[in-house]
């Protein structure tokens, strides 16, 4: 850092015994005019990264991570990403939402950001999915976020985007599987209920996971309660993920996340 004219103002660390593995994650402040993020790559490499054998990525502040928003007829999530967007909230800019159905068109209209329609049947999938692939590409997209996405997505964009597309769903599975897991569970009066946002990966429901939480319900909840305090989870559960992806806070190794505040 001395050698850039910089200063560290944050780090932490993690070492993984079982996996002998460490991580670290640093925030620099340099106050050169004359600084270079291509620069600093460079020395970095020649100083540390050939002599220790570091998997590492540098990121620059000043540039925020494009998201682009996959949607079906769920609202919920997509309403309150938005909002949270229109704050100021997300460290991110949103060049566009894609979704397989015309129904939430009217909130990326009201929110001003662009809204593209490409339907999904079985013997369209490939051809829908090489259209998403061409807008990822066009719009150089750097993360993914399924917002109640009802459809399972293939190896086409997971190998194209490896832990950068991010899913949310309830935390019943994989006890309540079907389209009505909250029946299910209420037939079976469950007492916790909860939402998991996670990578996704070729196997479903199988990624590395980002984000989880629960709430306690109890035998006075209805059908209708369950629901709507899981989309309550969901909502927060997805936010906090984009939050910690956009800021680069999340690792990944072996199909495992490391977390740093």
């Amino acid at each position: 850092m001395a050698l850039s004219n910089g200063n560290i103002v944050y780090i932490d660390q993690h070492v993984d015994r079982e996996q002998n593995i460490f991580f670290m994650r640093l925030e620099c402040e340099f106050i050169s005019d004359s600084f270079s993020v291509e620069s600093f790559k460079e020395l970095f490499q020649n100083a540390l990264v050939d002599k220790f054998d570091l998997k590492w990525r540098i990121y620059s502040a000043n540039k925020k991570p494009k998201m682009a928003l996959f949607v079906s007829k769920y609202d919920h999530c997509l309403y309150d990403i938005l909002g949270r967007y229109n704050s100021g909230e997300l460290n991110l800019e949103i060049p566009f939402i894609v979704s397989n159905h015309e129904d939430l068109k009217s909130i990326a209209d009201n929110f001003k950001i662009p809204f593209h329609y490409i339907p999904i049947v079985k013997e369209n999938k490939k051809e829908a999915e090489l259209k998403q692939l061409e807008l990822l590409e066009t719009h150089q997209i750097d993360f993914v976020v399924l917002a109640r996405y009802m459809q399972i997505v293939s190896h086409l964009l997971i190998n194209k985007y490896p832990n950068k597309i991010i899913n949310i769903h309830h935390s019943f599975l994989p006890a309540f599987v079907g389209a009505k897991p909250y029946h299910s569970a209420f037939k079976r009066g469950v007492k916790i209920i909860g939402a998991t946002s996670h990578y996704i990966t070729e196997e479903l429901d199988a990624g590395p996971i980002i984000e989880q939480n629960v709430a306690h319900v109890s035998h006075s909840y209805s059908i209708k309660d369950l629901i709507a305090k899981g989309r309550d989870l969901e909502k927060i559960v997805l936010s906090n993920a984009i939050k910690l992806h956009a800021n680069r806070k999340v690792m990944v190794f072996n199909n495992k996340t490391v977390i740093f505040s």
